[in-house]
C-alpha cells in the first residue's frame, strides 16, 4: 500500500470515529446507557488506533541507521500490533466490564431524552458506513481477485487491514447497540442494553484477537508472495548471458510492506575469472529489480557451483518448520520456505 492511499482511508476513519465518539458520549450523559458509553469508549480507542497507525507509518520512513542497517519498515508493523492490543484493552475488556455490572443491576431508559441513542446510532451508522466505505475503495485496487478474509490474511499492508477489521466492526457493533437500545426502549428491562454492551465487548475481543495474529506474523518475518517468488527466480535464471543455470536455493523476507530481503544461492556456468561471475550477479540483480518495480529489494545473491542432484537432495533433506510453505527445489521452479498465516 502507498503511504498516500493508506493514509486516504486513516484519516476518514479518524475524522468520523471523533465526531461519532462525541455525539455518543453526549447521548449517554443524557440517557445513562451502558450501550452508548461502551459504544463512546469503542469510537476513543479506534481514534486513538488511527492515530498510532499514522504515527507508525511517519516512524516507519526514517533513514537507516548502523544501529538498524535494514531501516524501520517495521515499525508499522509494531504500531498496527500496539493497535489490537488497545481495541482488546480499551474497547472489548471495557464494555465486557461495563456489561457485567449493567447486567447486575439493569437501569432501564427514560426521560424526555429516550430518543437521543437512537438518533446518534443512526447517525454514527451513516458515518461509520462512509469511512468503511473509504477503506473499500482504497483495498480494492490491492486486494485484486483475492477475498476479502485473503487480503486481510496476506497482506503485507498493516493499514488497510486494521481499518477495514475496526470500521466493520464498528458497524456491527452500532447494530448491536442499536438493538439493544431499542429493546431496553421497548421492554423497559436494562438488562437488553447490557446483552447489547456485552456483544459489543465480546465482537472487539475477536477482531483484536485476529489484527494480533496478522500482526504477529508479519513482526516476524513473511516471505515475499509466490507470484513475487517467481518473477525473482525468472528474472534471476533467465539472463540473455546464461552465466546463471538456475536458482540453487532463494529465501525472502519482507523488511517492510514495500521492502523485500532477498538472500539466493545462483548455480554459475564454468567463467573463469572473478569478474565475470560479478558481473553476472550484477546483471541478474538489475533484473530481478525490473521484475519487481513497485518493491525495494536488498539484495544478497551467492555464486555457486552447480552441483546438480547432489547439491538439490543436500537442500530437499533440510528441516523445514512445521508450519513453513515448502516448495521442492526443481529446474525452473522456487524452493522457499517463508510462514503461512
Amino acid at each position: 500500500m502507498a503511504h498516500e492511499g493508506g493514509g486516504k482511508a486513516i484519516l476518514a476513519a479518524l475524522t468520523a470515529n471523533l465526531g461519532i465518539a462525541a455525539t455518543k458520549f453526549v447521548a449517554f450523559l443524557v440517557t445513562g446507557s451502558s450501550s452508548m458509553l461502551a459504544e463512546a469508549v469503542h469510537s476513543v480507542a479506534d481514534s486513538g488506533n488511527q492515530l498510532l497507525l499514522l504515527i507508525g507509518g511517519k516512524r516507519s520512513r526514517r533513514e537507516a541507521t548502523p544501529a538498524h542497517p535494514f531501516g524501520f519498515g517495521r515499525e508499522r508493523y509494531v504500531y498496527a500490533f500496539i493497535v489490537s492490543i488497545v481495541l482488546f484493552s480499551v474497547g472489548g475488556l471495557f464494555a465486557l466490564n461495563e456489561a457485567w455490572h449493567k447486567w447486575a443491576q439493569p437501569e432501564a431508559i427514560g426521560g424526555r431524552w429516550w430518543w437521543v441513542p437512537l438518533a446518534v446510532l443512526v447517525v454514527a451508522i451513516g458515518l461509520e458506513g462512509f469511512s468503511f466505505r473509504t477503506a473499500i475503495q482504497e483495498s480494492n485496487p490491492q486486494r485484486g481477485k483475492r477475498t476479502w478474509a485473503q487480503f486481510i490474511r496476506t497482506a503485507k499492508e498493516p493499514e488497510l487491514p486494521v481499518v477495514l477489521l475496526e470500521d466493520s466492526a464498528a458497524l456491527v457493533g452500532l447494530v448491536f447497540a442499536l438493538i439493544g437500545v431499542g429493546l431496553t426502549l421497548v421492554t423497559g428491562n436494562g438488562r437488553w442494553d447490557a446483552a447489547g454492551t456485552a456483544a459489543i465487548g465480546l465482537l472487539l475481543v475477536f477482531v483484536a484477537g485476529v489484527l494480533a495474529i496478522e500482526m504477529k506474523s508479519l513482526l516476524i518475518g513473511e516471505a515475499a508472495r509466490p507470484q513475487q517468488l517467481q518473477a525473482i527466480t525468472d528474472a534471476l535464471e533467465n539472463g540473455p548471458e546464461g552465466a546463471i543455470s538456475r536458482v540453487i536455493h532463494l529465501r525472502t523476507m519482507h523488511l517492510g510492506p514495500e521492502e523485500v530481503l532477498v538472500a539466493a544461492k545462483l548455480a554459475v556456468g564454468p567463467l573463469e575469472r572473478g569478474v565475470d561471475i560479478a558481473e553476472a550477479i550484477d546483471a541478474a540483480e538489475r533484473r530481478a529489480r525490473e521484475a519487481l518495480p513497485g518493491t525495494q529489494l536488498v539484495m544478497y545473491l551467492e555464486p555457486d557451483i552447480d552441483r546438480g542432484p547432489q547439491e538439490r537432495a543436500q537442500w530437499d533433506n533440510a528441516p523445514v518448520a512445521a508450519d513453513s510453505t515448502y516448495v521442492p527445489d526443481e529446474p525452473g521452479e522456487v524452493r522457499d520456505m517463508g510462514h503461512s498465516r
